[in-house]
């Protein structure tokens, strides 16, 4: 399947070491510099490593810096699968 035509989704969704390319962040001005600056940008691989139980936070991988991001955060990342 050509990478255009795979569905997008949100960083929530994806499973257990699964990556995928940023396409877009739908938040704030200010949460979005701070998640910028930490790596999260359109364009860039990310990797779930695991995600936490009881909703709790996802714990992902942009290039070699590991992030933390709550569940509300983690469903304003638009992906596509990689």
């Amino acid at each position: 399947m050509s990478p255009l035509l795979v569905p997008a989704c949100t960083l929530d969704t994806l499973s257990a070491g699964d990556s995928g390319i940023i396409l877009a962040l739908d938040v704030g001005q200010i949460l979005g510099h701070r998640l910028a600056a930490l790596g999260l940008r359109a364009g860039k691989t990310v990797r779930l490593i695991r995600r936490a139980r009881f909703g709790g936070p996802f714990h992902v991988r942009v290039g070699t810096t590991d992030l933390m991001l709550r569940a509300p955060d983690a469903r304003c990342v638009q992906v596509r699968k990689a």
